[in-house]
């Protein structure tokens, strides 16, 4: 909880000097009243009736005060809320590379089921879309809120041969989150999910278009997956070879970090999902501000008015 005015909160210290003073006037009180009477009259004089009973309207309004005191400091709390359009754009890295089965049952379908994993999860409000890329990227699906339509696109991701142009995969990204209608007069927040096994070898590069992405308000959340230890078999000269793919993190945390947005490590198939379920849910909501003011001074004035009911009820009077 913050407040908006916690110089207000200044006044809170006035109230333990209060309950001194009323601590001390009853005390003078019940003096002055035996001062003046006989020990056959003290019972009548300075009975000890009601007892605890007549400090329950005192502590009832001291209460009344301080939660008019927090209210009048404008007090405020953070919830998640659900986000109200929003644009998330896959963009799945198809190159040979991917066909590796360190994870299985490979990079590229497991890297799928993530992403199928999202769209089951995420809020319905937020319109999704895929692009797949090797050597140039292609728009699968533009963002849509038919998650079905976006659904059948990834199930139809198949590898796309050599090359990775990352950078081109993301401009193809941002103009179709530069496209989506605007929500109440404002653009809706868009974020891109990239997934891959390595760095960018073909085209521009995709840190500059990172900081671009940065500039538009996009973050681009990376995973690399895959392990050290992936191969995959290529033809070559009319036969078939062994070859090492390493998964290569490098180059996708720093495009996280330019963007504003995150990296994350996928070294087997629930890794995968897990942080796609973790982006959905992330993605899927916001942090807003609500104002507490009317909580703190509805329960200041119920307080007060249990006290002067209390106070007539038992004693008759206002006390």
């Amino acid at each position: 909880m913050s407040f908006a005015a916690p110089l207000v909160l200044l006044a809170l210290l006035v109230l333990p000097l209060l309950g001194a003073w009323y601590l001390g006037e009853q005390d003078r009180r019940g003096r002055a009243a035996l001062a003046f009477a006989t020990e056959p009259l003290t019972p009548s004089v300075a009975p000890h009736r009601p007892g605890w009973r007549r400090h329950v309207p005192y502590a009832l309004f001291a209460l009344a005060l301080t939660a008019l005191i927090v209210a009048a400091a404008r007090p405020r709390h953070t919830v998640t809320v659900p986000v109200k359009g929003a644009t998330v754009m896959f963009a799945n890295d198809v190159s040979d590379s991917m066909q590796a089965t360190d994870v299985k049952p490979s990079r590229l379908r497991a890297a799928k089921r993530a992403a199928l994993s999202f769209v089951n999860v995420v809020t319905p409000s937020i319109a999704l879309g895929s692009i797949e890329f090797a050597r140039t990227p292609v728009l699968l699906q533009p963002p849509t809120t038919d998650h079905r339509l976006t659904r059948e696109a990834i199930t139809e991701i198949k590898v796309g041969g050599g090359g990775t142009a990352m950078g081109e995969a993301i401009e193809t990204a941002l103009s179709a989150i530069a496209e989506a209608p605007k929500i109440d007069g404002k653009r809706p927040p868009g974020a891109v999910i990239l997934i891959s096994d390595g760095a960018s070898n073909v085209g521009v590069s995709p840190v500059a278009v990172a900081r671009a992405a940065r500039q538009r308000h996009v973050k681009i959340y990376t995973v690399s997956i895959g392990t050290p230890a992936g191969r995959i078999s290529i033809k070559r000269g009319g036969h078939y070879v062994t070859s090492s793919v390493p998964v290569d993190p490098t180059e996708l945390r720093a495009i996280a970090a330019s963007s504003g947005g995150q990296a994350f490590r996928a070294a087997d198939g629930s890794d995968a999902e897990t942080i796609y379920s973790h982006l959905a849910k992330r993605l899927g909501q916001r942090r807003a501000s609500r104002g507490l003011v009317a909580v703190f001074a509805g329960a200041g004035l119920v307080l007060l008015c249990a006290g002067l009911a209390v106070s007539l009820l038992w004693f008759g009077r206002l006390t």
